[in-house]
């Protein structure tokens, strides 16, 4: 069941990929300015990753379920409020002149709420399949199906959505897309999923993972530091106190001792916070990190904002829409979850494999099989996956799309592949190279710097945006008009998204082969 609440709750994660789906009604229907609507996604973009180390950290200690039970409450009251305001605004603007300022503020809020509910109930998802399936000889495999779950679900609501959650005209015929009944259904849905996973997301044995990693770092002498361990280095073994034993121990020297339970989590928490000090003094962690977010802030920026990228294509003259967002939605989505499935195959055939579970400190810690047939490293494939999304914003840059739509799903497959591969293989490395015991907190660490990326390639984009329609030609836009046509609203933010890609990728690089990186120390990655 808790393989089960882990999908679902992905899925759940995974209607937060539809932005674009919405975004253009922003424009249309409310009147929103690209920057208003750069706010709300960047704000929910800032909502998604900055409290992830926080929520990881709370994960790791109180367990994924009480995670899923936050996540309930805010997507519920994220998604009603979002509903309640569009419909408002809606209503109020009647497709015509200015929307009431008042909106935009409450609708950020919203999307804060849908930010950091998302990040809850995909946390708690991720966590616990890293952890139930760490011994596992799929666990790259397991560990990719809810990652996969939350791109797949993107295809499934985008395509439901668009077909099903539409507006009546007067005569009874077909209309838009509703945005509002989709809220609706959002808030609903996400309700139930997040209070599903509060009885069904369980971490299995995790006792036993703790003192296996608590056993193998002592061998291993990476925590020798501690005062845990030098207090330990004075007993014989686990429950056997030494004779000169310090009473203002309390037991601490020894977890055995007296009350089991209370001495379990004591040596949990020892564990875990010793196992942050070293995620955070380890500089190939901030080369990583700092790559991460220098490579995945253009995908973001792109996947938030690819509906008004398709809108500057053609001109206004052309009435007959030749791509719509919600097709994109589907191939971003569809090539997303082939290439996390891929990714995660390859990770578990075709990689090297360590031989533990826990922290890799070295060649003494793990070294890779002996006679294994020639591998990928997993590095490897991350920085491929880079160069993908950077085929599709050199593709952008260059204005081949322009007045060419029809061709746009060649941006939208690559971007989509690529962020799949990337999201796929962080996951995955911070495992392998730090262990699963403290996993919620090292990936919610790493996972914060795509919230800067995001917010910042966002901006850069709406400016570029906004001065393209600043100096648009009158005779393309009414006075009002928030919307720009042609390669000056966006060319220059690919070209600059391109170049951040390719110095990404260098020092992910760098971390793998430079000075006592990962190839240096042995590691099997």
């Amino acid at each position: 069941m808790a393989f089960i609440g882990s999908l679902l709750a992905a899925a759940a994660a995974g209607t937060i990929t539809v932005f674009s789906l919405y975004g253009p009604s922003f424009q249309s229907r409310l009147r929103f300015t690209q920057f208003e609507i750069n706010g709300v996604a960047s704000a929910m973009s800032l909502a998604l990753y900055i409290p992830v180390p926080l929520i990881g950290y709370m994960c790791d200690r109180t367990g994924p379920s009480s995670i899923a039970l936050i996540s309930a409450a805010l997507l519920g009251g994220g998604y009603g409020l979002a509903a309640g305001l569009y419909h408002k605004g809606d209503v109020a603007l009647g497709g015509l002149g200015r929307n009431d300022p008042v909106i935009f503020p409450f609708m950020v809020f919203a999307f804060v709420l849908i930010g950091a509910g998302t990040a809850c109930v995909y946390v708690a998802s991720v966590t616990t399949c890293a952890k139930n399936f760490s011994k596992g000889k799929y666990r790259g495999l397991m560990l990719v199906a809810p990652i996969a779950t939350l791109g797949f679900s993107g295809v499934l609501v985008s395509q439901v959505a668009s077909r099903i959650l539409y507006e009546k005209h007067a005569d009874g015929s077909r209309g838009e897309f509703s945005v509002f009944y989709f809220f609706v259904f959002l808030s609903v849905t996400l309700t139930f999923v997040g209070l599903f996973g509060t009885f069904t997301l369980r971490v299995i044995d995790e006792d036993e993972l703790i003192n296996e990693a608590v056993e193998e770092l002592e061998r291993s002498g990476l925590l020798e530091g501690s005062e845990i361990f030098r207090r330990r280095s004075t007993t014989s073994g686990y429950g056997i106190a030494s004779t000169g034993e310090d009473p203002e121990d309390g037991g601490i020297g020894n977890p055995t001792k007296d009350d089991d339970e209370d001495n379990d989590a004591l040596k949990k928490t020892w564990l875990l916070n010793a196992e942050t000090r070293r995620f955070l003094s380890d500089h190939t962690m901030w080369w990583f990190a700092l790559g991460f977010w220098l490579i995945i802030g253009p995908g973001e920026a792109f996947i938030n904002n690819f509906g008004t990228v398709i809108g500057t294509l053609h001109t206004p003259h052309i009435s007959e829409s030749v791509t719509t967002p919600a097709t994109h939605v589907s191939i971003i989505a569809a090539t997303n979850t082939v290439a996390r499935l891929v990714v995660g195959s390859l990770s578990d055939f075709a990689s090297p494999k360590p031989q533990s579970a826990h922290p890799q400190g070295g060649l003494h810690l793990s070294s890779a099989p002996a006679g294994q047939r020639l591998t990928i490293s997993r590095i490897t494939m991350i920085i491929v996956a880079g160069i993908i999304i950077s085929l599709g914003t050199l593709i952008l840059a260059t204005g081949a799309m322009q007045e060419h739509g029809d061709r746009f799903w060649t941006v939208s497959s690559l971007i989509g592949a690529g962020y799949g591969g990337l999201f796929s293989l962080m996951p995955i490395i911070v495992t392998i190279i730090w262990g699963v015991e403290n996993f919620g907190t090292n990936f919610g660490i790493v996972a914060l710097f795509p919230a800067i990326g995001s917010t910042m390639w966002g901006l850069i984009y709406s400016a570029v945006y906004e001065a393209g329609a600043n100096n648009s030609d009158p005779s393309t836009h009414s006075e009002d008009d928030t919307f720009c046509y042609g390669t000056k609203c966006y060319s220059l933010t690919f070209w600059a998204m391109t170049g951040s890609i390719w110095v990404g990728c260098g020092m992910i690089l760098w971390a793998w082969k430079g000075r006592n990186g990962w190839a240096q120390r042995g590691v099997v990655i």
